[in-house]
């Protein structure tokens, strides 16, 4: 049976097969071995225990024909030989380089390098600074509460440093009917002064060591990428970028008939399926906070941490009356992998509240602000639904 160990020789480390001897004669035995490690090792190494006469194949790497060519040299034992060949082709986990089999570290990632100077640097070179001093908490009179307003306003009426984590979705602004907002204007320079405006207040009320949490569709069809617009933003400021998180919605969208150049190469109009998540952190990577308060489990950290998500779009906008709204699942992930029970959560642009229930549903604080009464009106409707469960 194959063993899941890694022996070190020479501080070389290998994936070590146990190799059934069938009660052999030991200097059978320890003579194939000679040859074995004669032409393979370092590689591959096969090591006999004269007392019990347990036998260990030891693999680095392998060319399953050359050893296949060494196995040809066990003229007095051909079932040893056979036994070695078959354990070797029964493991699966492995990777090739220059058609090799590797079975040690083929799968590592490449680390990042002195992480925590360059981060410190990154925090050092910060641009904002408003965006200096020590976390404090979020004033009583905004917690747990979602406000009618213009974000830029509301958001001058914070303390720096006092939110941990902050989620929201730009509105898309073009093509959507947006209520009580001019969101049918088509100049883009207007629109991101205006969003980044926002984005400034968060970055200085976010919390050293908070993350901010933007998800973005790409908006293709006025060839605009948006996504790419809003990082770079954030990166000018001082932010350190966490990652990139691709939300697949599985709905490719049939009803577009338009193809741009209908099987020719001259302009192809690309679909898309997916949307962005890009999550930032101010300061450093690294979040304190209590393993207490840790509310992920092992399984979905694991599923979770692999940053493409499948989850279904919100089905539920024609009941709620908001064109663009992203599904509970989508906010839970990003608060329980990237926040603390007992943090508190800011969007900026709550739209029906969508943020806002989640947090309260994995036992956060939160803070939602949107410039439209009717959208407020009805995000606070669905909080007082969850209450009355």
């Amino acid at each position: 049976m194959t063993q899941h160990i890694l022996a070190q020789t020479a501080k070389i480390k290998y994936k070590v097969v146990s190799i059934p001897t069938k009660k052999l004669d030991i200097d059978i035995i320890k003579q194939n071995a000679m040859i074995f490690n004669t032409k393979l090792q370092p590689n591959a190494i096969l090591k006999v225990n004269a007392k019990n006469k347990d036998l260990q194949l030891q693999l680095y790497s392998i060319d399953i024909t050359e050893l296949k060519d060494t196995i040809k040299s066990f003229k007095s034992c051909k079932d040893l030989g056979r036994t070695i060949i078959k354990k070797v082709e029964s493991i699966k986990s492995y990777g090739i380089r220059n058609g090799v089999r590797q079975y040690v570290e083929y799968n590592i990632e490449r680390k990042v390098k002195e992480r925590k100077t360059k981060t410190q640097k990154r925090s050092s070179d910060q641009k904002l600074d408003r965006s200096r001093g020590v976390n404090v908490q979020m004033p009583k009179q905004f917690r747990n509460k979602i406000i009618c307003g213009d974000s830029l306003e509301v958001l001058k009426r914070l303390p720096d440093n006092c939110v941990d984590i902050i989620f929201t979705s730009p509105p898309y602004n073009f093509g959507l009917d947006y209520e009580n907002n001019d969101d049918d204007s088509d100049k883009w320079d207007d629109y991101l002064e205006s969003l980044f405006k926002i984005f400034a207040e968060c970055i200085r009320v976010l919390k050293h060591g908070g993350r901010i949490a933007v998800n973005i569709q790409p908006l293709f069809s006025d060839y605009v990428p948006i996504h790419h617009i809003i990082s770079n933003y954030f990166v000018e400021k001082g932010l350190i970028w966490k990652g990139e998180i691709l939300w697949e919605k599985n709905n490719y969208n049939c009803k577009y008939t338009a193809w741009g150049s209908w099987k020719s190469p001259s302009s192809p109009y690309l679909k898309y399926t997916w949307e962005f998540i890009e999550v930032f952190c101010k300061s450093t990577l690294k979040k304190n906070g209590s393993k207490t308060n840790a509310d992920i489990s092992g399984d979905d950290f694991k599923k979770w941490v692999y940053a493409k998500w499948s989850i279904a779009p919100e089905r539920k906008m024609k009941e709620y009356g908001h064109p663009a709204m992203f599904p509970e699942e989508l906010a839970k992930r990003v608060l329980q992998l990237f926040s603390f029970k007992g943090d508190t959560v800011l969007d900026p642009f709550a739209g029906i509240g969508t943020t806002c229930v989640v947090a309260k549903k994995v036992g956060r604080d939160y803070l939602g602000i949107d410039i439209s009464s009717e959208y407020v009106k009805r995000s606070k409707a669905r909080l007082n639904r969850m209450l009355d469960c």
